[in-house]
């Protein structure tokens, strides 16, 4: 009897797509299903390691391909784990991933759907390209009923149950007109050796009455020697663990000796996965022992910031039958990490003396890796050094904290920053100003870990790390223009304070501005505004908001003119508008909302009429 159902919504937007918009990359179901069957071995052979009788019927694990030139089929099978009814629902019926809708808001606008497909997960769904109808024959280890999964990728799909004499999985295609290719061996050889020759599980090839030809190399690429290795086949093989389709950015292979052995086959992306920053994602490093797969959700094996490296580590130093709570804290695995973490660090190094190929890793996962400053205490020094900033020295290149310091001024034993929401914007932060002044560079800090890392980096090689805020150097200007009277001065300042008791804590002169009248400043030690925005946004409100402090420029016309304006009686009403558009002025320049958009927009054009 069986079972029509109907696939997830997204599952049916995600074939229309592949469906229609794939033709191009044809090849790359067979590559996607043979990874899959590759997969299903991996975790049939840990199963088996504490279920012996798990695979007793499965024998030599291996991924058969069987063409079928006259009924115009492609069958690909393996002997892996399997699955049941409830595993073919929840991953074939459903994307069980989170970022599906992700997934299908960008396969509409963009047209590389091949690197969309590996990111996401959803390799399964492309042999709809080639096939009219997918049939599919599988049986759990363990289990004794098995079942079959049928579809033709418009509608439902169907399940029924089915008889299979052992474990393991037969996925047959029904394969379109344009498709025939995928039953000639000659073809099927040529993209078997060129696409999937680093998987470790023989790939059979059934050439009918000539018998079986396997046709990979059939070894474990990572402990093969690097010489023997194409170029071709490191790809490959990064496509197959990170299942994506673009050029690694990064591949280190290395065999590390001494109190513990393991090699590692690692790799950085060219671009960054859509989950990079979701909260559940999970790491993407296979561990291996002996060249038994062990598990791809070890924590601990990377550090989080480093969770976009891609591969794979195999030790014989680890206990076979280690369960991964053991794993976590083990303190091999924590030797196996401080390892693979200095060699990723000491290859970012070398790859930095190329400013616009580091730039590339930059962009792609800059964001993520400057969390490393925040939270890897042994190596921050190396990760802050690896990392870029945007600066007052350049609008076109970024600057690392050594090329910061190379220009920093003789006398000057700080590297100052300032934070906010964009680096247009900070640019023009009036707290800039004396500092463009007198020439001394200050980092502009766009992204929220800016906000704590600068907390706990207090200091790199010898210089403070401070907020422009705390700076100690002389930021006093010599001027020539006319200055506001001391006396009209305090009245101001008096009178502003009053007014904006609810928002400053008070208004102060400063010397620090150069072209505007008036700018935002905190308490030496507080919170900044960028941090308290951003707790505001993420409706995260502390009880120890910032003091904020109005500091006024005495050297602009238009603060002159509002002090100048304060013995005049009939001014009154006008001083007090006026001085509210300084504060709001101040607001925007800080990134922040004035208090009464509607005053504002009226105010601002009044006075603009009246200068006209």
């Amino acid at each position: 009897m069986s079972e029509k159902r109907e696939f997830q919504t997204e599952v049916t937007k995600l074939l229309d797509i592949v469906i229609n918009s794939l033709y191009s990359e044809k090849y790359i179901f067979l590559r996607e299903l043979i990874s899959n069957a590759s997969d299903a071995c991996d975790k049939l052979k840990y199963w088996a390691l504490t279920n012996p009788d798990a695979a007793k019927t499965s024998g030599e694990f291996k991924i058969k391909i069987i063409p079928d030139e006259k009924e115009n089929t492609l069958v690909v099978s393996d002997n892996g784990i399997g699955m049941n009814k409830d595993d073919l629902i929840n991953h074939i019926g459903t994307i069980a991933k989170s970022g599906t809708a992700d997934f299908v808001r960008n396969a509409k606008d963009n047209g590389s759907m091949v690197d969309l497909i590996g990111q996401f997960g959803v390799g399964f769904y492309s042999a709809f390209m080639v096939a009219k109808k997918v049939e599919i024959t599988t049986r759990k280890a363990g289990e004794e009923q098995a079942w079959k999964w049928v579809s033709d990728g418009l509608g439902g799909y169907e399940i029924s149950e089915a008889k299979k004499e052992s474990n393991g999985t037969d996925i047959k295609l029904f394969l379109k007109d344009d498709a025939k290719d995928f039953t000639d061996t000659i073809y099927l050889r040529h993209v078997i050796r060129t696409y999937s020759d680093h998987v470790e599980y023989p790939i059979v090839l059934d050439l009918g009455k000539a018998g079986e030809e396997t046709v990979n190399t059939a070894s474990a690429l990572w402990t093969r020697n690097k010489a023997d290795i194409t170029p071709e086949q490191y790809k490959e093989f990064y496509r197959h663990v990170s299942k994506n389709f673009d050029d690694p950015w990064l591949t280190l292979h290395f065999k590390a000796e001494g109190s513990i052995e393991y090699n590692a086959l690692l790799y950085i992306p060219s671009t960054a996965p859509y989950d990079l920053f979701q909260p559940d994602r999970q790491q993407s490093l296979k561990l291996y022992v002996n060249k038994v797969f062990i598990s791809d959700k070890v924590e601990g094996l990377m550090p989080a910031y480093l969770r976009f490296v891609k591969g794979v580590i195999d030790s014989s130093d680890l206990p076979l039958n280690i369960s991964r709570e053991m794993l976590q804290q083990s303190a091999l695995l924590a030797k196996i990490r401080q390892g693979t973490v200095s060699r990723i660090l000491k290859e970012l190094t070398k790859r930095m003396k190329d400013y616009d190929d580091y730039l590339k890793f930059w962009n792609a996962f800059g964001i993520a890796f400057k969390e490393g400053i925040y939270e890897d205490f042994s190596n921050r020094d190396e990760v802050a050094a690896l990392s870029l900033f945007a600066s007052t020295n350049s609008e076109e290149k970024l600057t690392s904290l050594d090329e910061y310091i190379s220009r920093a001024k003789p006398e000057q034993k700080a590297i100052y920053y300032i934070t906010g929401d964009d680096v247009p914007t900070l640019r023009n932060n009036p707290q800039l100003e004396a500092f463009k002044e007198k020439g001394v560079e200050v980092l502009l800090l766009t992204d929220p870990i800016d906000e704590f890392w600068t907390q706990t980096l207090t200091t790199y090689k010898t210089f403070a790390i401070k907020h422009i805020s705390q700076a100690d150097v002389d930021l006093s200007i010599k001027r020539d223009s006319k200055k506001a009277d001391e006396g009209d001065l305090k009245k101001l300042t008096d009178l502003m304070a009053d007014m904006f008791k609810n928002e400053v804590g008070k208004v102060i002169v400063t010397e620090k501005l150069t072209k505007s009248p008036a700018a935002l400043n905190v308490e030496n030690g507080q919170m900044s505004i960028h941090l308290e925005r951003l707790m505001r946004n993420h409706q995260q409100q502390t009880a120890f908001a910032s003091t904020r402090i109005l500091e006024i420029n005495p050297y602009h016309p238009l603060i002159i003119k509002l002090a100048e304006m304060l013995g005049d009686e009939n001014k009154k009403t006008e001083v007090s508008e006026v001085s509210r558009l300084v504060l709001d002025q101040a607001k925007i320049a800080e990134g922040e909302a004035v208090s009464d958009p509607s005053f504002f927009a009226e105010k601002v054009s009044e006075y603009i009429l009246k200068g006209m």
